[in-house]
């Protein structure tokens, strides 16, 4: 018999021998591998989530998908800013100016007319006839209001219309008065308007007060809503009264079928916003 030269194993501390030893080694270097993979993926995981996360978290409600909020029927309108006056000249409500007069034109504080609107031709944003403002008026109670505003000392008529997509038309009127006094003169003797519409619209001689307008007045300037009471025909109209020191605001908006509120009222905000 030959000799065998295989080399023997020499036993280990533990008492197996080398080979015993290598092969448990394996194991645990599988066994590692393994566990080190599934570290990886839980990572992967973990960050994708993170970042879907943080995906959400910085987008808008109307971004997300299922969460979008609907349109509420707000209009467009440009950034708004107070024209400038010269040094030392205090706007409506400011100290100094005790008599709440507005010192910048009336014209650019008219509310510009939103996107997409196409613009009335006559009332484009200048001043207009004292008889183009008494239109919007019953014909029967015109020659009242026109010797009313000779009395009070009308000063000024600016005006600005448009028409939007959908049809609704939109005319804002400012009147400037020599004195908050004439204002509210032409207010409760003339057109007596208060929990009222007071003197009737052309073509919307019904309207009762807003139960929808819930916003407070702010500073010293009033507003007063109403809405054409149903029925009311072909088309409904909304009239609204700012009262803001010297200077009187009518907006009137109509619209085939229903007029609505939310553009109707956001009008209203703004434009008693530039007077305030």
């Amino acid at each position: 018999m030959t000799e065998n030269t295989a080399p023997v194993a020499e036993p280990t501390e533990d008492g197996s021998t080398a080979g015993a030893a290598a092969a448990r080694r394996g194991r645990l270097r599988r066994i590692g591998f393994a566990v080190g993979r599934w570290a990886a993926a839980v990572a992967v995981c973990a960050g994708a989530a993170t970042g879907v996360a943080y995906g959400l978290a910085g987008m808008e409600r109307h971004d997300v998908p299922g969460l979008a909020t609907e349109p509420d029927g707000r209009w467009e309108y440009p950034r708004l800013s107070l024209p400038a006056l010269p040094v030392d000249v205090p706007r409506p409500y400011s100290d100094g100016n005790y008599g709440q007069l507005h010192h910048a034109d009336l014209r650019r504080l008219l509310l510009p007319a939103p996107g997409g609107a196409t613009a009335d031709k006559e009332l484009t944003g200048g001043w207009v006839p004292v008889d183009r403002y008494l239109a919007e008026y019953e014909e029967g109670e015109r020659a009242k209001l026109r010797q009313a505003l000779t009395d009070h000392g009308v000063r000024h008529v600016a005006a600005r219309g448009w028409t939007m997509p959908d049809g609704t038309s939109t005319r804002i009127y400012l009147l400037q008065f020599d004195s908050t006094a004439f204002t509210r003169a032409y207010q409760d003797w003339d057109l007596s308007f208060g929990g009222a519409a007071g003197t009737p619209l052309m073509g919307a001689p019904d309207l009762e007060s807003d139960p929808d307008w819930v916003l407070p007045d702010q500073a010293d300037t009033s507003s007063y809503v109403f809405r054409e009471k149903a029925p009311y025909g072909a088309e409904q109209t909304r009239q609204a009264y700012i009262v803001a020191g010297d200077t009187l605001g009518l907006v009137v908006q109509s619209r085939k079928g229903t007029s609505a509120p939310v553009p109707f009222h956001q009008t209203v905000v703004l434009q008693k916003q530039l007077l305030g």
